[in-house]
């Protein structure tokens, strides 16, 4: 069984009101009608040019927004039908990197802070609701010291901990919310666009860094992007989205060298090769 399914997925925005203040008289279907599995360990590339739909999908899987209609299953669990009990404990499972490793982070806040937000945060959740605590053994250890090994796991030096994000790179900016990501021990990660506003030096990095924590960590990603060289040296399987749906999928050699839609062919004539 995958670990996630998504069926029929999608999601219609209204495109403002009337001119009397009625209903919208128009729609945008920003994902329309998509089916895909994700099996655990993978990587799923998702590619496609700014529009496509594809950072929209992304939040739809994860349930930071509603979808209009479809389904998604994580792990067997219904996560349409979830109370918000079961959504706060499958949270701890399913996590998302950012595009903007400067305004995904709270720059009033340590990194000491951000890191060990996702930790606290659910505690209190678990405690309100009368349930054992997950964290019990961080709070023996510390925190604190939870933080420091997350921050080793992502190359960064403990004296990071009392710094503000505007003291860091933006390469350095993006490892601490990959860190915060990986503070709940996730399975499941949404990718979106972690490279993109970095460098080509520093987004090598960055995906090398995200290949190895794979491996240690045995994560699943959907990752998502508009470079097909970044996510063809990621990916086990490509996805292709175009005006809100998956035009192609397959394993990532058949789809770079072997394209049977016209948009993938574009899509791979028009990027430039990037070294990995």
């Amino acid at each position: 069984m995958a670990l996630l399914e998504v069926r029929n997925l999608t999601k219609v925005f209204p495109l403002g009101e009337s001119i009397f203040g009625g209903a919208a008289k128009s729609y945008v279907r920003a994902v329309d009608d998509v089916s895909l599995d994700i099996e655990s360990g993978e990587t799923l590339g998702l590619v496609g040019e700014s529009g496509s739909g594809k950072s929209t999908l992304g939040r739809l899987v994860l349930r930071l927004i509603e979808p209009t209609s479809g389904s998604i299953r994580f792990d067997g669990h219904d996560l349409l039908a979830a109370s918000r009990g079961e959504m706060r404990r499958l949270r701890r499972d399913m996590q998302i990197i950012f595009q903007d490793p400067f305004g995904s982070l709270d720059p009033r806040m340590r990194v000491e802070e951000i890191v060990s937000e996702p930790l606290i945060i659910h505690e209190r959740m678990s405690a309100s609701a009368g349930a054992p605590s997950f964290s019990r053994s961080l709070r023996k250890g510390g925190i604190r010291t939870r933080v420091a090994e997350l921050l080793r796991a992502v190359a960064l030096d403990e004296s990071a901990l009392g710094r503000f994000p505007h003291e860091f790179s933006g390469g350095q900016r993006q490892r601490i919310g990959i860190a915060r990501a990986l503070a709940l021990h996730p399975r499941f990660i949404v990718a979106d666009e972690p490279v993109s506003a970095l460098d080509v030096s520093v987004g090598a990095q960055i995906v090398n860094l995200l290949a190895q924590l794979q491996r240690e960590f045995g994560l699943t990603y959907l990752f998502i992007s508009h470079s097909m060289p970044v996510v063809r040296y990621l990916a086990t399987r490509i996805a292709v989205m175009y005006r809100g749906k998956i035009v192609e999928v397959g394993p990532t050699a058949q789809i770079t060298t072997q394209p049977s839609h016209p948009y993938t062919r574009t899509l791979l004539q028009a990027t430039p090769e990037v070294a990995v």
